[in-house]
């Protein structure tokens, strides 16, 4: 596909992995629409990245509707989604609770999982669309303290796999993406990004594999991508 004039929604993009491929899609000469729940952080990126953005939460049926109809009034038409918008608890098997599974999968499955259904709609509609949905290595194998975070991926990968049978008759491209630990603010109290370190992932790795995958000739797809650190010890 060629990225020039399409269109793309980001959730979760004032930062981080979302705030990458924003950068290097507009740099494709892409017009983009990023959400996510800090306006100042979006604001912020928005006049950097030279691209539109909506304050809205992901996790709420009324942010899903507010993201699609403020990226179709905005940017004209819809050519992809980026689920990126993630939350993650890191917590053992006797301290989880009840609350951490809630947060964590309303963000991480039924919010992204009604993005894609709203998304798809313009998608199956005009036969072609792309979807990415950004899972993590936890979603191929769990890890101790992992329960709440690598169940939630887990069930975004298994969502992946069931949109790529339902949407490849529509020419519509899934794909799924699962990075390695990326030094970014997630799971920061602070919600401040990490420094950099010489041989961890960066989010430019993961938007770097994003980009060359949506660049593939529409004729073809990648249905999983896993990006890990050569080495990280």
């Amino acid at each position: 596909m060629n990225l020039n004039n399409k269109t793309f929604i980001i959730t979760g993009g004032s930062s981080g992995i979302g705030k990458a491929i924003a950068q290097k899609l507009v740099g494709k000469g892409a017009s983009v629409l990023i959400t996510g729940r800090d306006e100042s952080k979006l604001k912020a990126v928005g006049d950097e990245l030279r691209c539109e953005y909506v304050k809205a939460d992901i996790g709420t049926p009324e942010g899903v509707k507010l993201t699609i109809t403020t990226a179709i009034n905005k940017l004209g038409k819809l050519d992809g989604l980026i689920n990126n918008a993630g939350h993650g608890w890191m917590n053992k098997m006797h301290e989880y609770s009840w609350q951490d599974f809630e947060e964590t999968y309303r963000v991480n499955v039924f919010g992204a999982a009604m993005m894609g259904q709203a998304a798809a709609k313009v998608f199956m509609e005009q036969k072609s669309g792309n979807i990415v949905n950004i899972a993590s290595t936890a979603a191929t194998k769990g890890f101790a303290g992992g329960s709440v975070y690598s169940s939630s991926k887990f069930a975004l990968r298994g969502l992946t796999q069931c949109w790529q049978a339902e949407l490849r008759p529509f020419n519509v491209r899934v794909l799924g993406v699962n990075p390695s630990e990326v030094t970014t603010a997630f799971a920061q109290a602070d919600r401040k990004e990490r420094s950099d370190t010489e041989n961890k992932l960066r989010a430019e790795e993961i938007a770097h594999a994003i980009i060359s995958a949506l660049e593939m000739d529409d004729r073809g797809y990648i249905p999983e991508l896993s990006v890990h650190a050569t080495n990280p010890f």
